[in-house]
């Protein structure tokens, strides 16, 4: 395993991170898909054995229970100390409740509470804001995100998917007011989905931001071929929202990773998230892994250098999106 520090921290992370999306309980929530608490168990030790020490959850997953199955695995299977925990806040908790969701004063510290009692645990690592709250001021979650930080529930602060300019917004809002400062960014980027090279990879190269994408894989469609369906492909909404508009143009993208794979004799899953890990910037995907082999895919990308002609060729028929996942 390899490892890098977290922006311009001193905290050191797998340049593999589990998303812990995929656990929970598929009753809950609205991920179907999800693997129950014994069907996911079998995924932290694998994730454990081959390095991985990094781990990302949101209170939202399986309507909290994804934390509750992700802090008592690694109670079980490895030292608190020697793992990074992520976890989440924004998305709506409690029906019927108006404070039960966003990122006001009263909801950023009401959740990092809820989410540590879930998990088990007395401190997150990186405490991330899931998305922007158009109805807070950004000021008063900047203040409390802090709070948190003084209050010893979270090491570090991270952001996910936004527009550039607000990001930069909060980071010098933070800098101006002496808060704690965003040291991530989880944000959308793929082979099929490359939008965020534009603004936010250079920002955060500028600013020495540790990026974590999510959906590396594009939920599975870089790892088969264009026409090939899966349970998830046929319930996962958001794979609907995200990626069925733009299919017709980026058929072409997955057939190359197709050749590319093909040229190599390695998993495509593999030649995708390399071309990822060797994008100036990342630090570590979030891979979701429902099979042990995709785990294991995900490992051995980090052995695999594609050379220039190959990144290229990966990269050739890619046109503009329309921006999605955040709006």
């Amino acid at each position: 395993m390899h490892y890098l520090s977290l922006g311009a921290t001193g905290l050191k992370v797998s340049r593999i991170c589990l998303g812990c999306m995929s656990y929970g309980d598929p009753t809950k929530g609205s991920h179907s898909w999800a693997l129950s608490e014994a069907e996911s168990r079998p995924f932290f030790r694998q994730a454990l054995e081959a390095g991985i020490n990094f781990f990302d959850t949101a209170n939202v997953y399986s309507d909290g229970a994804s934390e509750e199955v992700t802090g008592r695995a690694l109670k079980e299977y490895a030292r608190r100390d020697e793992i990074v925990i992520a976890t989440k806040v924004h998305g709506a908790m409690r029906a019927n409740d108006p404070n039960g969701k966003g990122l006001s004063r009263k909801a950023v510290l009401t959740e990092i509470d809820h989410s540590l009692t879930r998990l088990g645990m007395d401190y997150v690592d990186l405490y991330q804001i899931h998305r922007w709250d158009c109805e807070t001021p950004i000021e008063e979650t900047l203040e409390a995100l802090h709070d948190v930080v003084k209050a010893g529930k979270a090491r570090y602060i991270g952001a996910s998917s936004m527009w550039a300019w607000q990001f930069m917004k909060a980071l010098a809002l933070q800098k101006a007011n002496g808060w704690s400062r965003f040291v991530s960014m989880q944000n959308h980027l793929n082979l099929i989905y490359r939008e965020e090279e534009r603004e936010m990879l250079p920002l955060c190269r500028d600013q020495g931001i540790g990026v974590i994408p999510w959906s590396p894989l594009a939920r599975g469609r870089l790892t088969r071929a264009p026409d090939e369906k899966t349970r998830r492909t046929e319930s996962d909404r958001f794979d609907k929202y995200l990626y069925r508009k733009s299919e017709g143009s980026d058929r072409a993208i997955i057939d190359a990773v197709g050749e590319v794979a093909a040229a190599r004799a390695l998993p495509r899953a593999q030649i995708a998230l390399a071309w990822l890990l060797q994008k100036p910037g990342v630090t570590a995907p979030i891979i979701g892994a429902t099979k042990p082999a995709q785990l294991s895919d995900a490992v051995a990308a980090l052995e695999v250098q594609l050379t220039p002609e190959e990144i290229a060729q990966l990269e050739a028929s890619y046109t503009p999106h329309p921006v999605v996942g955040f709006i």
